[in-house]
């Protein structure tokens, strides 16, 4: 039997939903939540997220300001915009679009943004009370993976738990959330031996290793969860992720497709961290 779908799109709907209502709620009490968002260069992709997120804040009751920085913008620059940005009242959120140009320096920048406007959760104290379990902005991906879990009535306790890729930004955080779930954790990348004897014992499978198809049907257990992270565009335009979907759907009981899957979570997770950003604010 074909696996069920995780519905990204339907579940995100469902997400903003419920920010949309946690907007109406804080503006009664004088308060609207915002978030600046900064892009420098003109990566494409990048363009396309921020606008993505623009559109998401407005549909959303979300005060929203984009900063768009030509790839010249030296770090000093960026780094003083941040500090300002900071600095303002109307802002509860703050962020800065990855990638950034080779010249500026990824961990400074994320230092410099304040701890309770971090709403993509990337700072060292955010990862640090990860951790440790203690209250944080979770970052939006892993967030969202998460979401899609329980909205589907999946509980990680006692499961095994595998995810392929050990990023800052998805593998690592979300193999802490599933820990702190009570699954059983491994992580696996690029060195891992028999990458896919690994995959196959786990109950739930998280890819997120930026590969296009690399994890077929062969390497999933049956009657896996399988959350595809990975989008990639192929030669002749295709959007496919990590995961061969077609013979991965053979095996799975829950599978993600994508597109529509984990991304349309990331942002309406990134608009519930802001909301929480201006919440704790009261």
């Amino acid at each position: 039997m074909a696996a069920q779908i995780l519905d990204g799109k339907q579940i995100a709907a469902e997400v903003r939903e419920g920010v949309k209502k946690e907007v109406e709620e804080l503006k009664s009490k004088g308060i609207h939540p915002g978030l600046a968002v900064v892009l420098v260069g003109d990566n494409p992709a990048s363009q396309v997220y921020v606008r993505n997120k623009h559109k998401a804040c407005e549909e959303v009751g979300i005060y929203s300001e984009v900063h768009r920085l030509p790839g010249t913008t030296s770090q000093e620059e960026l780094l003083a915009l941040i500090r300002k940005l900071n600095e303002d009242p109307k802002l509860h959120g703050i962020l800065v679009q990855l990638p950034l140009p080779d010249h500026i320096d990824e961990k400074k920048v994320i230092d410099t943004i304040a701890l309770d406007k971090d709403v993509d959760g990337f700072s060292p104290s955010n990862v640090g009370n990860l951790v440790i379990g203690d209250k944080c902005f979770y970052p939006c991906t892993p967030y969202g993976c998460m979401v899609l879990l329980e909205k589907a009535g999946i509980d990680p306790k006692g499961k095994k738990a595998v995810v392929v890729g050990r990023s800052n930004i998805v593998g690592k955080p979300v193999a802490l959330m599933l820990l702190a779930r009570h699954a059983t954790v491994t992580i696996c990348h690029s060195r891992t031996k028999d990458l896919a004897a690994e995959c196959r014992q786990a109950d739930i499978l998280v890819a997120a290793v930026g590969k296009p198809e690399m994890i077929t049907g062969d390497m999933i257990k049956e009657g896996a969860v399988v959350i595809d992270v990975g989008i990639n565009r192929l030669d002749n335009g295709k959007l496919v992720g990590d995961v061969h979907f077609e013979s991965a759907r053979e095996k799975a009981s829950w599978i993600t497709p994508v597109p529509g899957g984990v991304g349309p979570m990331t942002i309406a997770m990134l608009l519930k961290n802001t909301v929480e950003a201006a919440r704790r604010r009261c």
